[in-house]
């Protein structure tokens, strides 16, 4: 499973659990909630009543007295009002009184006069001086149908004489449980697809974050020099500080890897100088003495050669500057290359072909120069005396072609690499190989690529920039 949807999925396990049982624990007490703030709205009502009713109960009118009177005005008063956007038209509670027996005396609703409520549990409770309420269901298994009874006592000179009871149907503030309950979910489940949105923008940066550093890492692992992916927090630290693990392993690679190579390339012309100061020691006639003379020249050349090569491949190793590209015209920048056919190197003729005309390249001149000499240089090296090396150039591109005998297919791959060399039409001189290494590197620094084909005859090297 990919580490995005592992972090998806667990964050949309820990949110969807936490919004269940949070949505769970609210809509649970949604029901009893309202029920207490409705008890102890009834509480107070049933002890006013209780003072109103206490005058005619003690003397004996309470179904014809003046508390009657009002209690059967107040339920059949018309209504109809806005409560926070619900329409209520009806009053709904019924009142009963009860004397000190138990017997109702008075029901607003005139089904229970007469009775012995004795044994109802808000008569009997208050009766005995405890608190007294309940709630019974008219149809049972269904909390619809529950009716709230909470009593009070009738009181005379601080004794009880009778219990008044304060009745409400549970149906009735339904409609406001009922969207209490649906705003909770509504609301809930805003939230859990604000967590979810929140859980997938994380996610998706924090992937991002990290598959910045694994192209990072790849293009490290390709040879390339990419800049260090700029992130924010402790992902960007972590950026920084592998950067800063390559800079000093490429720098010990480097050295390593310079010296091997350095080392091996170095020993036949030190041996061939050597070789040849043994001898000039010795007595020997003047055409051999001047041919060792010379043995030992050509080899401090060599020497000299593959040192500056070194130190230019090195450096454009180690540019971290950006390249100053601007607009060269192959048709004028060309141009001094033409010369070459006519100042030490004769033995050949250079032929520039520019299609457009008007075509040229963004490149920095000091590199393309370098890279443009050394593959000249090349090409002169394998090509045949009296051949022609051509130099075709086209928008953002430029090839250079010999007539030589070009490579075997399977050193083409490795053309470019530092002291990787093959052997030159006259089976002895064998170069270092830094030249095409050079060309490769400002091909790097440009962000372009170097091509090595076989044209037979010859070999072409193509820039594309």
């Amino acid at each position: 499973m990919r580490l995005g949807i592992r972090l998806l999925f667990g964050f949309f396990l820990v949110t969807g659990l936490a919004a269940f049982f949070t949505l769970r624990v609210f809509m649970v007490e949604v029901r009893p909630s309202v029920r207490e703030v409705m008890e102890d709205m009834m509480v107070d009502t049933a002890n006013i009543l209780a003072e109103m009713a206490s005058d005619d109960l003690s003397a004996g009118v309470i179904d014809g007295g003046r508390f009657a009177s009002h209690v059967r005005s107040y339920a059949r008063r018309p209504i109809d009002v806005q409560i926070w956007g619900m329409a209520k038209q009806s009053l709904d509670f019924r009142v009963y009184v009860t004397d000190i027996n138990g017997k109702v005396v008075f029901d607003s609703e005139n089904t229970a006069t007469g009775q012995d409520y004795s044994r109802w549990r808000d008569v009997a409770r208050t009766l005995r001086g405890e608190y007294g309420a309940r709630a019974t269901r008219e149809v049972q298994q269904d909390d619809r149908t529950s009716v709230m009874y909470v009593a009070a006592p009738v009181t005379r000179e601080g004794k009880t004489i009778g219990v008044l009871t304060v009745a409400k149907p549970m149906s009735t503030i339904q409609a406001f449980i009922d969207r209490a309950e649906r705003k909770i979910l509504l609301r809930g489940l805003l939230l859990l697809v604000l967590s979810l949105a929140i859980g997938v923008a994380v996610t998706l940066w924090v992937v991002w974050s990290i598959r910045k550093l694994r192209h990072y890492a790849n293009a490290v692992g390709q040879g390339a020099k990419p800049a260090v992916p700029q992130i924010p927090g402790e992902l960007g630290e972590l950026a920084m500080a592998v950067d800063a693990m390559r800079l000093k392993l490429e720098g010990h690679e480097y050295i390593e890897g310079y010296v091997r190579a350095l080392t091996h390339e170095l020993k036949s012309p030190l041996a061939a100088i050597r070789s040849a100061g043994e001898l000039l020691q010795d007595e020997l006639p003047e055409d051999a003495r001047r041919e060792f003379s010379g043995q030992v020249l050509d080899q401090s050349a060599r020497l000299q050669a593959l040192v500056d090569r070194m130190l230019e491949l090195t450096k454009l190793e180690q540019r971290h500057a950006q390249v100053q590209r601007e607009r060269l015209p192959w048709a004028g920048f060309l141009k001094p290359f033409e010369a070459l056919a006519n100042a030490g190197r004769a033995q050949h003729a250079i032929k520039i072909i520019v299609t457009p005309e008007h075509a040229g390249v963004h490149a920095e001149s000091g590199l393309l120069g370098l890279a443009l000499s050394n593959l000249l240089e090349n090409a002169c090296s394998f090509a045949p005396e009296g051949s022609t090396i051509t130099i075709e150039a086209g928008n953002n591109r430029v090839s250079v072609l010999d007539c030589g005998p070009g490579v075997a297919d399977y050193a083409l791959p490795r053309l470019g690499e530092r002291f990787f060399s093959t052997v030159r039409p006259d089976g002895q001189t064998k170069g270092s190989g830094l030249g095409l290494a050079i060309v490769r590197q400002i091909m790097v620094l440009h962000g372009g690529r170097m091509v090595v084909q076989n044209a037979r005859p010859g070999l072409r090297v193509e820039l594309h920039f």
